[in-house]
């Protein structure tokens, strides 16, 4: 499912306009979106928890060349699904 998939289903759903839908939608990511920026969490209860991870500095190796690399550390976007969605999809 795509985007454009996604806001059809919620504007078939909850009955709302497809501008309407696709503009909720798109609150819905900005939000979450500055959550995590913010260093916060999100939690759907039900659905799961988006959050932000800590990957710490590590050592690599370019394949084509077989030379160790330094690769930074990063932050990561991250989902944890929760118990009603794991159910859902089994």
């Amino acid at each position: 499912m795509n985007k454009s998939e996604l806001i059809d289903a919620i504007a078939e759903s909850a009955g709302l306009s497809k501008a309407s839908a696709g503009k909720a939608l798109d609150a819905t990511i900005d939000a979450i979106s500055a959550a995590l920026k913010n260093g916060g969490e999100v939690t759907l209860v039900g659905f799961g928890t988006f959050y932000v991870a800590e990957r710490e500095a590590r050592n690599g190796r370019n394949p084509r060349t077989g030379e160790t690399i330094q690769i930074d550390a990063a932050k990561q976007p991250k989902f944890r699904a929760g118990k009603s969605l794991k159910d859902a999809v089994q």
